[in-house]
């Protein structure tokens, strides 16, 4: 509470006491009691009333969140030029009076939904894109009253400029801003850049009228029953071209790696191949260099191959090589001729065998 207030206070509570004791002179009065020092109570009472509402009229306290326009009746222009500051201040009372404004700052919001805002409905701002699409938009002014600019701000709108000048500027540099870029722009790559436009704006135009803009709040961005079916239907279809495109990726990751599978398969074959003809030609090579080994072995000695032959037969075959430079082979005579039927057979006449000379 301040001095002024408590002065007041004071003023009012003698005004009381006066006329208390006003009011017990006059019934002792009619009593026919004396009323000599009660009169004595009363002219005092009364003076003091009389200068605590003097200069409870004339002080004022301004609170640090506020400026005071004084409206005076002694001034040429009604007013004083200079708001009040900060602090207790002395005025003409009766003669003058200070009107409050605060200079903390202060938020209006227009919105779609009926509670938010401060108007009760929707105070959404209608604006159109430069396509022609019809958007709503929600927003949020943060400002305050230029503490130099008070009484200015006060002649011009007094205490409507929240609705009257916050209100109809704001609607009307949103409507402008947007109506210069395309509703895609205004919803995505855009944005920022059309928000910053918004905010100068408004700053330039609250400046112009004596308030300080703090920041401009893009709350929400509404789209018509029409375009949002659209946008919906519009990003339905590339979900599901995006879908396809996965699945047409993904079956070429899968024909590559089929791809991929044959070719390694076919070089396994090409190398397998290439293996065995290695491996058949290195042993038909060794094949060739035996036989060639053989052949010059054999053209120097040529009774090698009837040797070979020799140690080649079944060890139950008996043969003898006569004469000793005749290609033949005879078995052996046994001793003894076989019994058949208990007699002794003549040995059976050597059959020749012919051999074949290299």
């Amino acid at each position: 509470m301040d001095v002024a207030s408590i002065v007041r206070i004071m003023a009012t509570m003698a005004w009381l006491l006066f006329f208390a004791v006003i009011v017990v002179a006059v019934v002792r009065a009619s009593r026919n009691r004396p009323v000599k020092g009660l009169t004595t109570v009363i002219i005092v009472l009364g003076v003091s009333a009389l200068l605590l509402s003097i200069a409870g009229a004339g002080l004022v306290f301004i609170q640090p969140p506020e400026r005071g326009v004084v409206i005076s009746a002694l001034s040429p222009q009604g007013y004083r030029q200079v708001a009040l500051e900060p602090g207790l201040h002395w005025i003409i009372p009766f003669f003058e009076n200070v009107i409050t404004y605060p200079i903390s700052q202060q938020t209006y919001t227009m919105s779609i939904a009926p509670s938010e805002g401060q108007i009760v409905g929707d105070d959404s701002i209608t604006a159109r894109t430069a396509d022609g699409q019809e958007i709503f938009v929600d927003a949020s002014v943060i400002f305050s009253l230029d503490p130099q600019k008070v009484v200015g701000v006060h002649i011009a709108w007094q205490d409507r400029y929240s609705k009257d000048l916050v209100r109809p500027l704001a609607r009307g540099v949103i409507r402008d801003i947007v109506s210069q870029y395309r509703v895609e722009q205004v919803v995505s790559s855009k944005r920022d850049e059309m928000v910053t436009q918004i905010s100068d704006g408004m700053r330039q135009k609250l400046t112009e009228n004596g308030l300080l803009m703090s920041n401009f709040i893009l709350r929400n961005i509404t789209f018509s029953p029409e375009y949002a079916a659209s946008v919906e239907q519009k990003q339905i279809a590339d979900q599901l071209a995006q879908q396809a495109k996965l699945i047409v990726e993904q079956r070429k990751q899968e024909a590559e790696q089929a791809r991929q599978q044959a070719q390694g398969v076919a070089d396994s074959v090409v190398i397998r191949a290439k293996g065995d003809a290695e491996s058949r030609l290195i042993q038909a090579e060794a094949e060739a260099r035996a036989l060639e080994f053989i052949a010059s072995v054999l053209q120097n000695n040529p009774q090698l191959l009837t040797y070979q032959y020799i140690t080649k037969l079944s060890p139950n075959i008996q043969a003898m090589l006569l004469p000793s430079n005749q290609p033949f082979l005879f078995p052996l005579p046994t001793m003894e001729a076989p019994l058949l039927g208990g007699q002794n057979l003549p040995a059976p006449v050597p059959t020749a065998v012919p051999t074949t000379t290299p």
